[in-house]
């Protein structure tokens, strides 16, 4: 019966004209059915764009963002869809990531260019995530998701009883979350070998680059690469894509580049890791030096902060809080935004001091459409919001009805743990930089870390940024990448 009612469905599509016939895809030449088009596309990133820009922030390295603009819009010039207006970003955000959306929007984050070892490799990974624009993977996901009817999230700390509540502070990101096939991204590992090399780069970088991704991933502690995650693994794509490098070779003759020294000088003083000034956590507590204030993080919580939120959930999934600046001139005006945006029904609503500070505490249930707040899986909302330096805070306490009570207290610590930061070892913490350094001696990579002056907790690390082993040998006058204030 549902299999008769879905072709009815989709004949009646077809019939009206909302699948809009066949499209050539620009790649491969053959036809699709695609409900988005192009213009649409555009109007998507477009969107998009404004949203990415809250989440991320931009990093603010004119020369280097020129270098992407520059080498972005020439391998734009020769892809299948010559006619899009490219547009190149690096996101403030130590994740190393690399992603496209619909309409031209490529972002690179500055984790990812930190850890780039010359021009090539960015080539590489410029032209995959080109070859996702040209070849419309979006637009065919989309249309896949259509029939479907499935969302693929990745990377989210929380669990999907809650995810509607973060989802709702950072719209326009859904986009990014969308997981390519398989296919997909075996092509846009194609169009990566074959839009680098056409620029005069060589791909064999590209695979060399995978390895580093890997090492990322392997090594203890570290942070997974989102590149990872949202660019799932068709097998061993570091081998795959040196073949498909030896092969355009082989049948293009000429020089293809590599420019290591001129890429490293180029990030010469690129932040490393965590901005502390955009918040970070240490000892139990979120410190916030430009905005000074600071409350405490549960211990053994999984957290994500961004310019625009601070979001983190108890590793059962049972439980998440978020922090974000609230809508409205006035507490009452922040409460009600905060009802209005979240779909909540109030059962407590009082006026508070937290630290000093005038505050409005609320414990509501979040009522989705066709829902009942009695439903047995309504999530149940404490809210506080906080005024300070003439600022409006919100901390939001999550759990579903079942679990709430008992992780009330742990939302009220957190929220009555809010003060101001006046602690100067935190109000003007430094962040770590790569500094570029040339190796005085021929050795290993180790030796010449260790004259200048790394310590042991970071050779590992800086083994991964340099993308060699710490017994690889180095010869004098080579560039290399050291970390420094």
């Amino acid at each position: 019966m549902k299999m008769k009612v879905q072709l009815q469905i989709l004949g009646c599509l077809l019939a009206t004209g909302i699948l809009s016939g066949c499209s050539k895809n620009p790649v491969t030449g053959k036809k699709e059915i695609i409900f988005m088009s192009e213009d649409k596309e555009k109007a998507l990133g477009a969107e998009s764009h404004p949203s990415v820009v809250a989440s991320m922030g931009l990093y603010d390295d004119k020369n280097l963002t020129a270098f992407i603009n520059e080498k972005g819009k020439a391998m734009g010039k020769i892809s299948h869809r010559p006619e899009v207006t490219y547009q190149f970003f690096i996101v403030d955000s130590p994740v190393v990531n690399a992603f496209a959306v619909p309409g031209g929007y490529v972002y690179f984050t500055r984790g990812i260019m930190a850890h780039f070892n010359n021009e090539a490799e960015f080539a590489g990974v410029l032209g995959h995530e080109i070859g996702h624009i040209a070849a419309r993977h979006s637009a065919s996901q989309q249309t896949k998701q259509v029939f479907t009817q499935g969302v693929l999230l990745a990377g989210s700390v929380l669990s999907p009883t809650f995810r509607s509540m973060a989802d709702q502070a950072s719209q326009g990101l859904g986009l990014l979350l969308l997981k390519y096939s398989r296919d997909h991204e075996s092509q846009s590992d194609e169009l990566g070998v074959e839009y680098s090399s056409k620029i005069g780069y060589d791909a064999h970088q590209m695979a060399d680059f995978f390895g580093t991704l890997k090492k990322i991933s392997a090594k203890s502690g570290a942070n997974i690469p989102t590149f990872q995650s949202t660019h799932p693994d068709p097998g061993n794509r570091q081998v795959t894509v040196e073949k498909l490098a030896t092969g355009y070779q082989s049948a293009h003759q000429a020089k293809y580049n590599v420019n290591r020294d001129s890429y490293l000088r180029k990030i010469e003083g690129l932040i490393y890791g965590i901005d502390p000034k955009q918040g970070f956590v240490e000892g139990g507590q979120f410190y916030h030096p430009e905005l000074k204030f600071q409350f405490p993080v549960p211990a053994d919580w999984q957290s994500e902060n961004t310019p625009a939120q601070f979001q983190m959930a108890s590793k059962d999934g049972k439980a998440m809080m978020l922090f974000t600046l609230a809508e409205g001139k006035s507490l009452d005006e922040a409460a009600q935004a905060v009802i209005k945006n979240y779909s909540l029904q109030v059962s407590e609503n009082n006026k508070v001091t937290i630290n000093g500070n005038p505050a409005i505490a609320m414990v509501a249930t979040q009522v989705a459409q066709g829902q009942t707040a009695a439903a047995a899986n309504a999530a149940q909302v404490a809210s506080w919001l906080i005024q300070y330096n003439g600022s409006i805070y919100a901390i939001h306490g999550v759990a579903a009805s079942a679990d709430f009570g008992a992780n009330f207290n742990q939302f009220k610590s957190v929220a009555q743990g809010f003060k101001a930061l006046t602690d100067p070892s935190k109000l003007n913490r430094q962040p770590e930089r790569i500094h570029i350094k040339t190796v005085q001696n021929a050795g290993t990579l180790r030796e010449a870390l260790k004259a200048n002056n790394m310590p042991d907790n970071k050779l590992d690390d800086l083994s991964i940024l340099n993308g060699m082993e710490l017994t690889a040998k180095v010869e004098k006058g080579m560039l290399i990448k050291t970390l420094g204030n």
